[in-house]
């Protein structure tokens, strides 16, 4: 039977100088999130695995999060960090290919300047993944997804998951153009996406139910329920929504979908793009 999966979350040992990110809106998690923090979580709301994801872009962290994987249980993967523009990357990818908990990897591109997904040794990078059945998490802004779907047919045997549904403007209550560029993006049938992070693109405190779920309606149009999965984006979401209520937000939405279509949008998905084990535990 399919697992249900958390397909995007982060632990870390909070500090501002590593976080600097989180910033004074965010005070609620400029603290320490692990293992046992979100296991209550898991447990109030029946997922019965997860995927963590690199929040800094560090080989310490990547590390870390493969030692705390291997003492979790429910951690079924690790999407990490390496440095692929590097000239050594390859040695960082066989290093870490020892390990078969990391199943991708991913970059902060939402922090770079517009052109960053063109350049050669970056992409070079990324071309070494697929041949190690490495994911690679795409990490956006709305701005960026023209940009993205240009670097995405440079690769077209790479798995690519979009995370966060490329961040579009919530807050403004703009749909275009972050609308049409996901339906271009979403013609790569290489492509997966998560339903993710999209409270915290709305105002924190006054967003709505309503002002979400026209985004909703077009990821699921664009790359329907076998392309998309769920992702809580914890300890992250906690400064606009809590993570039991995002789960049934999602429950909510998705109930109109066939059980087999939600099991995939709650696990079938994940597992397939990651290639996650089924089993509990290991």
């Amino acid at each position: 039977m399919t697992p249900t999966i958390d397909a995007h979350h982060h632990f870390w040992r909070y500090s501002p100088d590593e976080y600097g990110w989180i910033g004074d809106d965010m005070r609620e998690i400029r603290r320490d999130f692990l293992p046992p923090d979100l296991e209550a979580e898991l447990r109030a709301t029946g997922i019965q695995g997860v995927v963590s994801v690199q929040a800094r872009e560090s080989l310490d962290e990547t590390e870390d999060l493969l030692v705390l994987a291997r003492q979790a249980s429910f951690v079924r993967g690790v999407v990490g960090w390496v440095p692929l523009a590097a000239a050594d990357v390859e040695d960082h990818l066989d290093r870490f290919g020892r390990e078969p908990l990391l199943r991708g990897v991913r970059h902060l591109v939402q922090a770079e300047p517009d052109g960053f997904l063109t350049g050669e040794a970056f992409n070079r990078g990324v071309g070494l993944l697929a041949a190690r059945g490495l994911v690679y998490d795409i990490l956006i802004f709305e701005r960026q997804l023209q940009e993205a779907v240009a670097f995405v047919d440079r690769h077209p045997g790479q798995v690519f998951v979009l995370d966060h549904v490329a961040k579009p403007r919530i807050r403004d209550r703009a749909l275009e153009p972050w609308a049409r560029e996901m339906r271009r993006l979403a013609e790569r049938p290489n492509v997966f996406c998560k339903v993710s992070g999209m409270a915290t693109e709305a105002h924190f405190v006054s967003w709505q139910e309503a002002d979400l779920r026209p985004y909703w309606d077009v990821a699921l149009e664009a790359f329907g329920p076998r392309r998309l999965m769920f992702g809580s984006d914890w300890p992250v979401c906690l400064v606009a929504c809590g993570y039991a209520r995002w789960h049934e937000l999602v429950r909510g939405w998705a109930a109109s979908l066939s059980d087999g279509e939600q099991a995939e949008l709650f696990g079938g998905t994940a597992c397939r793009a990651y290639g996650l084990t089924r089993e509990e535990g290991r």
